[in-house]
Protein backbone atom coordinates (compact mmCIF):
# COMPACT_ATOMS: atom_id res chain seq x y z
CA UNK A 1 0.00 0.00 0.00
CA UNK A 2 1.65 3.06 -1.01
CA UNK A 3 2.41 5.77 2.08
CA UNK A 4 -0.11 8.76 2.50
CA UNK A 5 0.47 12.24 1.19
CA UNK A 6 2.46 13.83 3.96
CA UNK A 7 3.61 10.88 6.02
CA UNK A 8 7.45 10.24 6.61
CA UNK A 9 9.01 7.32 5.72
CA UNK A 10 10.81 5.50 9.11
CA UNK A 11 14.59 5.51 9.04
CA UNK A 12 15.06 2.44 10.30
CA UNK A 13 14.23 -0.12 7.43
CA UNK A 14 16.70 0.18 4.71
CA UNK A 15 19.36 -1.92 2.81
CA UNK A 16 22.43 -1.42 0.81
CA UNK A 17 23.84 -2.69 -2.33
CA UNK A 18 27.01 -2.91 -3.55
CA UNK A 19 27.47 -3.31 -7.02
CA UNK A 20 25.24 -6.26 -8.02
CA UNK A 21 25.99 -7.94 -4.01
CA UNK A 22 23.61 -6.82 -0.80
CA UNK A 23 25.29 -6.36 2.10
CA UNK A 24 23.45 -8.37 4.17
CA UNK A 25 23.68 -6.69 7.44
CA UNK A 26 24.20 -2.81 8.28
CA UNK A 27 23.79 -0.64 11.75
CA UNK A 28 23.51 2.97 10.72
CA UNK A 29 24.45 4.99 7.62
CA UNK A 30 25.30 8.57 8.31
CA UNK A 31 26.82 11.68 6.98
CA UNK A 32 24.90 11.10 3.75
CA UNK A 33 24.99 14.76 1.86
CA UNK A 34 25.46 16.22 -1.61
CA UNK A 35 26.08 19.56 -2.86
CA UNK A 36 26.40 22.50 -5.49
CA UNK A 37 28.82 25.18 -5.59
CA UNK A 38 27.19 28.25 -5.49
CA UNK A 39 29.37 30.86 -7.72
CA UNK A 40 28.85 34.61 -7.15
CA UNK A 41 28.67 36.63 -10.13
CA UNK A 42 28.89 40.40 -9.65
CA UNK A 43 27.34 42.99 -12.04
CA UNK A 44 26.84 46.38 -12.30
CA UNK A 45 23.17 47.99 -13.83
CA UNK A 46 22.96 51.04 -15.76
CA UNK A 47 22.42 53.19 -12.78
CA UNK A 48 25.33 51.91 -10.93
CA UNK A 49 23.54 49.47 -8.87
CA UNK A 50 25.06 46.38 -7.52
CA UNK A 51 23.91 43.28 -8.37
CA UNK A 52 24.55 39.74 -7.03
CA UNK A 53 23.86 36.52 -8.57
CA UNK A 54 23.74 33.26 -7.76
CA UNK A 55 24.67 30.82 -10.46
CA UNK A 56 25.02 27.20 -10.09
CA UNK A 57 28.69 25.39 -9.95
CA UNK A 58 29.76 22.08 -10.06
CA UNK A 59 28.35 19.26 -8.64
CA UNK A 60 30.78 17.91 -5.77
CA UNK A 61 31.05 14.38 -4.31
CA UNK A 62 30.72 13.52 -1.23
CA UNK A 63 30.95 10.82 1.47
CA UNK A 64 29.15 8.64 3.81
CA UNK A 65 29.96 6.31 7.00
CA UNK A 66 29.01 3.25 7.17
CA UNK A 67 28.52 1.26 10.86
CA UNK A 68 28.20 -2.72 10.91
CA UNK A 69 29.20 -5.72 12.85
CA UNK A 70 32.24 -6.40 12.65
CA UNK A 71 32.92 -9.56 10.26
CA UNK A 72 29.67 -10.13 9.75
CA UNK A 73 29.21 -9.60 5.35
CA UNK A 74 32.20 -10.51 3.07
CA UNK A 75 30.73 -8.71 0.72
CA UNK A 76 31.48 -5.30 2.17
CA UNK A 77 35.16 -6.94 3.74
CA UNK A 78 36.49 -7.78 0.09
CA UNK A 79 35.41 -4.24 -1.29
CA UNK A 80 36.94 -2.76 1.84
CA UNK A 81 40.42 -4.96 1.54
CA UNK A 82 40.04 -4.14 -2.27
CA UNK A 83 40.26 -0.07 -1.99
CA UNK A 84 42.02 0.29 0.98
CA UNK A 85 44.14 -2.48 1.92
CA UNK A 86 45.56 -3.28 -2.01
CA UNK A 87 44.95 0.03 -3.34
CA UNK A 88 43.51 -0.95 -6.11
CA UNK A 89 40.97 2.16 -5.94
CA UNK A 90 39.85 2.06 -10.34
CA UNK A 91 39.10 -1.61 -9.87
CA UNK A 92 37.35 -0.99 -6.57
CA UNK A 93 34.86 1.86 -7.39
CA UNK A 94 31.45 0.40 -7.54
CA UNK A 95 27.98 1.63 -7.28
CA UNK A 96 26.27 1.63 -3.59
CA UNK A 97 22.94 2.05 -3.80
CA UNK A 98 21.11 2.92 -0.38
CA UNK A 99 17.53 1.65 -0.40
CA UNK A 100 14.80 3.09 1.76
CA UNK A 101 11.89 1.33 2.25
CA UNK A 102 8.33 1.60 3.52
CA UNK A 103 6.47 -0.59 6.33
CA UNK A 104 5.63 -3.25 3.89
CA UNK A 105 9.28 -3.71 2.78
CA UNK A 106 8.83 -1.69 -0.43
CA UNK A 107 11.51 0.56 -2.21
CA UNK A 108 10.32 4.04 -1.56
CA UNK A 109 13.52 5.63 -2.93
CA UNK A 110 17.00 5.07 -4.03
CA UNK A 111 20.03 6.86 -3.45
CA UNK A 112 23.01 5.61 -6.02
CA UNK A 113 26.40 6.71 -5.22
CA UNK A 114 28.63 6.79 -7.87
CA UNK A 115 32.39 5.79 -8.40
CA UNK A 116 32.50 4.74 -4.22
CA UNK A 117 35.27 3.52 -2.89
CA UNK A 118 36.53 3.22 0.89
CA UNK A 119 38.61 5.88 2.27
CA UNK A 120 38.74 5.02 5.96
CA UNK A 121 38.45 2.04 8.22
CA UNK A 122 37.63 2.41 11.84
CA UNK A 123 37.70 -0.83 14.39
CA UNK A 124 35.89 -1.41 17.18
CA UNK A 125 36.60 0.12 20.62
CA UNK A 126 37.37 -3.07 22.52
CA UNK A 127 37.49 -2.84 26.59
CA UNK A 128 37.44 -5.24 29.29
CA UNK A 129 34.43 -6.16 31.33
CA UNK A 130 32.12 -4.37 28.51
CA UNK A 131 29.22 -6.38 27.12
CA UNK A 132 29.00 -4.31 23.69
CA UNK A 133 28.55 -5.50 20.04
CA UNK A 134 32.03 -5.11 17.97
CA UNK A 135 31.42 -2.37 15.56
CA UNK A 136 33.09 -1.15 12.33
CA UNK A 137 33.00 1.53 10.79
CA UNK A 138 33.87 2.51 6.75
CA UNK A 139 33.93 6.10 5.28
CA UNK A 140 32.96 5.58 1.65
CA UNK A 141 33.56 8.30 -0.60
CA UNK A 142 31.66 9.00 -4.01
CA UNK A 143 31.63 11.40 -7.11
CA UNK A 144 28.30 11.79 -7.94
CA UNK A 145 24.76 10.97 -7.08
CA UNK A 146 22.03 9.40 -8.45
CA UNK A 147 17.95 9.73 -6.78
CA UNK A 148 15.21 7.60 -8.08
Amino acid sequence: MPQAAGNPIATHIFSIQLGAYEVETVQEISGLSFEMDSIDHYEVTRTGQLLVRKLAGARKGGEVVISRGLGQSPTLTNWLEESFIRGNVATARQSLSIVIRDAANQAVRTINLKNAWVKKWEGPTLKAGESQPALEKVTVVFEDVDLK
